[in-house]
């Protein structure tokens, strides 16, 4: 029962009870998994313990880490981009005893706040400092959500094991869905940066790669702001997503890039109460179980409809990157209690869909020839923020609309109550979104509300647009190597290149990474 799990000291009696001893007798217990099984109309917390029934509590098995002094280390790697691909790359460097070099064209965790603020009150946008650039990326401020499917990509225990070690609860070790919370997560970060410093590696924010310097396909280091060079033996290029400089100064130089399918839709935000009375089978939920989450999917007209990034108890936010653009995405703070659930809910796009769109647009790429082009589906997924943007009237205000009355085609009289704290503006989302978009979701959410009834409903708000789902791009590397085919030293990585999708694949990419560019510049020749 929800109740018995709540605390070490209640899992015992009822293991003390299970196994007919009496409580004192056992000393401690670490929990090894922790899930919610709200399948039945009593919901039940899965734990598996190990126990230590008179004998010693012993600690629990850590993973050692043994970092090295890298001040003057011969080799260096410079590492464009602070969020968690970049930070665990430079991490693994020092374990390595590599001098990680980290530029980072934002601001440190603390300093993006006050541009985090300026842009929820005034709808001012700081193009360098936002919900996705600066130290930690896009997910310092989106969530610190730490599941992931990727166990093919690294180890993700000693990820984990990672974030602890430098401040994160014991519990994310442990929990089916392990979840930081934006609130907790800078602290980390910021633990994790001073740790790279005091080994000997370098720490630069508000340090723009404008160009790279190459000799014979051979990558020498980077240009900052147009004048500095930095040079070193490999480059690990982390820039996140949302970079579409670099994707663009990638194509000028010529340097090999692919267009990559992606998925675009809304944020979905219902009140958590009527999402905790779906899943968990009641009308209110026990103080004793978490906010309720979901995660759906379904096949709509051969497109993919499917939530993403589901955020319990939580907060939309404005993800911008640029004036003029409008995108949207979720956090929640570690307690995950405010009233609302919101959930991404994307349709998948494929390149023929973004050819198609744009031709049938006064699009300025029209007249190219998209169908071969590296950028198609960033310029279809920078077009659909436009729009969005020019919807919502500005200042990040976002087009809005009740759900039923999206199915309907109906513009909403009124809007209920958002965690959106720029605004909501009330627009027949088929003015904003491509049909085959709109049409997908409008599917979806009837259903949706099939499989989970009482999701469909009036009291729940789609809110334009959810369009950073994963890069548009990719870059090529060589998957033994993990180079850039064409040029030598360069170190495609994580979600910007078209590799992970998360925090914890991004950090596990990292290091992958880190990994493989030591070896290359520490071999002999």
């Amino acid at each position: 029962m929800p109740q018995e799990a709540a605390g070490d000291e209640s899992i015992i009696s009822h293991i003390a009870s299970l196994k007919a001893i009496k409580p004192a007798s056992i000393n401690g217990i670490h929990i090894l998994k922790q899930s919610v099984d709200a399948r039945s109309k009593q919901p039940w917390v899965n734990i598996t313990a190990e126990v230590f029934i008179d004998e010693p509590i012993t600690p629990r098995k850590t993973i050692a880490f043994e970092w090295k002094e890298v001040h003057h280390s011969s080799k260096t790697v410079l590492i464009v981009g602070a969020g968690p691909a970049g930070l665990f790359a430079a991490l693994k460097l020092t374990e390595l005893g590599i001098k990680p070099i980290l530029v980072e064209r934002g601001k440190d965790v603390r300093s993006r706040r006050r541009d985090l603020a300026v842009l929820n009150k005034e709808g001012i946008i700081n193009p360098e400092s936002n919900y996705c650039f600066g130290e930690g990326g896009a997910g310092t401020y989106s969530d610190g959500k730490l599941y992931t499917r990727s166990n093919k990509r690294g180890n993700i225990n000693r990820i984990l094991e990672l974030f602890h070690h430098f401040g994160a609860e014991e519990k994310i070790l442990y929990q089916s869905h392990p979840h930081i919370g934006t609130n907790k997560l800078p602290h980390i970060i910021t633990a994790m940066r001073e740790h790279i410093l005091q080994c000997g590696g370098e720490v630069h924010f508000e340090t723009k790669l404008t160009n790279f310097i190459i000799d014979r396909n051979e990558l020498k280091g980077i240009e900052v702001h147009h004048q500095s060079a930095l040079k070193a033996d490999a480059v690990i290029l982390a820039t996140g997503h949302s970079a579409r400089d670099v994707f663009e100064l990638l194509h000028q130089n010529q340097i090999l890039i692919e267009a990559k399918p992606f998925a675009l839709g809304v944020r979905i935000e219902h009140p958590q109460q009527i999402i905790d009375s779906i899943q968990y089978h009641c009308s209110t939920r026990g103080e004793y179980l978490p906010p309720a989450s979901y995660s759906l999917v379904e096949q709509v007209n051969g497109k993919g409809v499917f939530s993403f990034c589901m955020c319990p108890g939580g907060i939309i936010a404005p993800a911008s990157t640029a004036a003029g653009e409008l995108v949207v995405n979720g956090w929640s703070p570690s307690k995950r209690n405010n009233p609302f659930a919101n959930s991404g809910m994307v349709v998948s796009v494929e390149q023929k869909d973004a050819v198609q769109y744009l031709k049938s647009q006064n699009s300025k790429v029209k007249s190219e020839n998209l169908e071969n082009h590296p950028l198609l589906m960033m310029y279809f997924q920078k077009a659909i923020e436009e729009k969005a943007y020019e919807a919502g009237g500005g200042k990040f205000v976002a087009p809005a609309q009740r759900m039923v009355d999206l199915f309907e085609k109906k513009i909403s009289a009124s809007l209920p109550p958002c965690s959106y704290v720029p605004g909501l503006q009330s627009v027949g989302l088929h003015e904003v979104l491509p049909p085959f978009i709109f049409e997908s979701l409008r599917s979806g959410f009837h259903a949706f509300g099939k499989k989970m009834r009482g999701y469909f409903t009036n009291e729940a708000v789609a809110v334009a647009t959810e369009s950073r789902t994963s890069s548009p791009v990719r870059i090529p590397r060589n998957a033994e190597t993990l180079q850039h085919p064409q040029i030598k030293n360069l170190y495609p990585c994580a979600e910007g290149a078209g590799y992970a999708g998360g925090i914890v694949s991004a950090a596990m990419d990292g290091e992958k990474v880190a990994v493989m560019a030591a070896a290359a510049i520490s071999s002999p020749l």
